[in-house]
């Protein structure tokens, strides 16, 4: 086997190679001053299983355009190098969300990247807590794996709230599937019942709106789940409606914590205790806010090194999902 990380995932990469007891490969990436740049191996991948590690998402450094065209080429320049199969290791995906056509003549982008990776000759993609798994799993003609988070928050939370009166919150009605299947694994771990309430969300034009919240919050702690948090203004809409309706505290589980535009103001909410996200992407547009005090990171580079693991000798990523 074979385990490779693109610069700007290194840190990533070694966390991965710690937990599969290895190294990360050798492999080269020169910048040119035109913009250009090339990537290759600096060992042999011939006959080999080789797993890339990349996450795609912008940073002062690297557009994710950027960091998504030297993955490609990257995977290109495995398989001319002869290996035998190339798995994409994406712990952020890169346009997921525009997954449908909203509007007339909108593009679906998540299909063109799907298209892009296949074309390089891709022959696997893993990635985590998707936006939308079904558009996720049609858009691609390889084989994927999308993971979840969800043990992982359970762990962690339950040493703060196994004795307080919970509900499980979707800030949206797009996102109840994945708040049902938090409610069932985390009512499953503390041996109860608990309730389900989702909140009105409407959006247009880049306007979003609607605070109202279906189901019963008062006096409950809410935790509200989703898979990514971006600007914070669903979330922060979300912990003021709870507050606004008699919560006594909200807490926020999201698997990739973007943190884009001006979350220390959209996020600001004082029954907001707690926010916790993974190391999919580093936390570092918070930088010394306040709102960093609020963020717990939950490191899933173990689960994605026994993904590898489970991969590279043929064992049921599926069970090891429902351990």
């Amino acid at each position: 086997m074979k385990l490779f990380a693109l610069d700007s995932s290194r840190d990533f990469g070694e966390l991965v190679a710690k937990e599969l007891g290895t190294t990360l490969n050798l492999h080269e990436e020169i910048s040119f001053e035109d913009g250009e740049h090339k990537c290759r191996p600096l060992e042999s991948v011939r006959n080999q299983d080789v797993f890339v590690i990349q996450s795609l998402y912008s940073d002062s450094a690297k557009s994710v355009n950027d960091k998504l065209c030297r993955l490609l080429f990257f995977i290109s320049a495995l398989k001319d190098a002869s290996a035998a199969q190339v798995t994409a290791i994406v712990p952020y995906l890169c346009y997921a969300r525009k997954d449908r056509k909203s509007k007339p003549r909108d593009p679906v982008t998540t299909r063109y990247v799907a298209q892009l990776f296949e074309a390089s000759g891709t022959d696997q993609v893993v990635t985590i807590d998707v936006h939308n798994l079904q558009a996720f799993n049609n858009a691609f003609r390889i084989p994927t794996i999308n993971l979840e988070a969800n043990s992982l928050f359970a762990d962690c939370l339950i040493r703060d709230i196994a004795d307080d009166e919970l509900v499980i919150m979707s800030p949206d009605i797009g996102g109840v599937k994945r708040a049902e299947q938090f409610q069932r694994l985390l009512g499953k771990r503390l041996n109860k019942e608990l309730p389900l309430a989702f909140m009105e969300k409407y959006r247009s034009s880049g306007e979003v709106w609607g605070e109202t919240i279906i189901g019963n919050v008062e006096g409950r702690t809410v935790i509200v789940i989703d898979d990514m948090v971006s600007t914070g203004g669903t979330l922060g809409r979300a912990a003021t409606a709870c507050k606004n309706a008699g919560a006594n505290k909200v807490l926020a589980v999201a698997t990739h914590g973007l943190f884009t535009g001006k979350p220390e103001e959209n996020l600001k909410e004082s029954c907001l205790q707690k926010i916790f996200v993974t190391n999919t992407i580093p936390p570092f547009r918070l930088g010394t806010t306040n709102i960093i005090n609020k963020v717990l990171v939950i490191n899933v580079a173990p689960l994605f090194a026994k993904v590898i693991t489970r991969l590279f000798e043929g064992g049921s990523v599926t069970d090891l999902m429902q351990e």
